[in-house]
């Protein structure tokens, strides 16, 4: 079943290679017929900016950028056609297109609510083109639903990073009433974790740089703003921060920086979670004391994006105005200067691109 009339060519953002940047040219659009089983196609509206995305197309990662590469993870739309017959989904429904975009839903880890590392997963990008695209296929395992109050430039950032923020707070092991710090607190993951963070009931520790990113902050309600570019000694800080002055009981480090991660693990208090989210370039490393962390209890997670059930939850509590995304909405046109301003730490809460202005 389709919604006809579907062109025959689209506008897409695409890198050719990483020093000619992204140019939006004009590329042919998958055709119902053309679509494999299981398959969908999205007429995309939006799609969001990720710091994972400049980092793809500048080839930081250790999977090898496809080329020419088109980028985005983040896509919201409706479906214009489908090749399953068994889905529940129907053509018009409005759904995100993921980072993850098939799993089996079958095997032990899928069962567990780790399609992220199911053996038969696919991903935007590497295994079908991404989002930066007006038309996009996707796989119906994956596609998720998007609520009929919610609008689809705001649900955007949500298929990424509330979907990551809100996995990774269930991982910090944290109840109402305790401290978690936040570092990279104003940027895209961390205006999310704090929103996020107050949510649950969570104190927050919000941890960046910039009037800008400390009024945001302040305006979601943390308990305290750390500037650390200002603040000489951030573990005395930060751990005075608390009520009982003994540290943040987790901190969901949402920073790509090396540095964040060592100093977390200093800061947190006895029986502390640091949960790892920030992904810093290959091949980084971080150091912690070994007797202190093992004597104290100290441990530290890693957390890589969610499940479905997890999508549906962030986008949900998104829906009923507990977390205000706060978006900036761009022609697709701007997308390497987005990247820059990112890349330089100069876009503060989330950028959406419009991929039909």
């Amino acid at each position: 079943m389709t919604i006809t009339p579907i062109p025959t060519t689209q506008l897409a953002a695409v890198s050719r290679s990483k020093e000619a940047g992204t140019v939006v040219e004009t590329i042919p659009v998958v055709q119902p017929e053309d679509l494999k089983p299981g398959q969908a196609l999205v007429r995309l509206r939006y799609s969001g900016v990720c710091h994972s995305d400049y980092s793809l197309i500048h080839d930081e990662f250790a999977l090898p950028t496809p080329r020419p590469c088109i980028a985005g993870h983040e896509g919201t739309g409706e479906i214009v056609a489908l090749n399953d017959p068994i889905t529940k989904l129907k053509v018009g429904d409005r759904v995100g297109i993921k980072y993850i975009i098939h799993s089996c839903n079958q095997c032990e880890t899928c069962l567990a609510g780790d399609e992220a590392i199911c053996a038969e997963a696919k991903h935007s990008v590497f295994d079908e083109p991404g989002t930066f695209q007006q038309y996009a296929v996707s796989y119906t395992s994956q596609l998720t639903p998007i609520p009929a109050n919610l609008d689809l430039a705001i649900a955007a950032p949500v298929l990424c990073a509330g979907l990551t923020v809100w996995r990774a707070l269930k991982e910090s092991n944290t109840r109402a009433g305790q401290w978690i710090a936040i570092p990279g607190a104003g940027g895209g993951l961390g205006s999310l974790a704090v929103q996020y963070a107050v949510f649950m009931g969570l104190n927050v520790i919000a941890i960046d740089s910039g009037a800008d990113k400390q009024a945001m902050c302040e305006a979601n309600g943390v308990r305290a703003f750390l500037d650390f570019k200002l603040v000489e000694d951030m573990v005395s800080a930060i751990q005075g921060a608390t009520t009982d002055g003994r540290g943040p009981h987790a901190a969901l480090v949402t920073s790509p920086k090396v540095e964040a991660y060592t100093l977390a693990m200093r800061y947190i208090r006895p029986g502390g979670r640091v949960v790892a989210v920030g992904i810093p370039p290959e091949g980084s490393e971080f150091k912690a004391d070994m007797l202190t962390s093992v004597v104290e209890r100290k441990s530290i997670v890693t957390s890589y994006v969610g499940s479905r059930l997890d999508a549906l939850e962030a986008l949900q509590i998104v829906a009923d105005g507990h977390v205000k995304q706060q978006v900036v909405v761009e022609p697709l046109r701007n997308i390497d200067d987005i990247y820059r301003r990112m890349h330089a730490g100069k876009v503060a809460g989330r950028v959406v691109v419009d991929l039909w202005q």
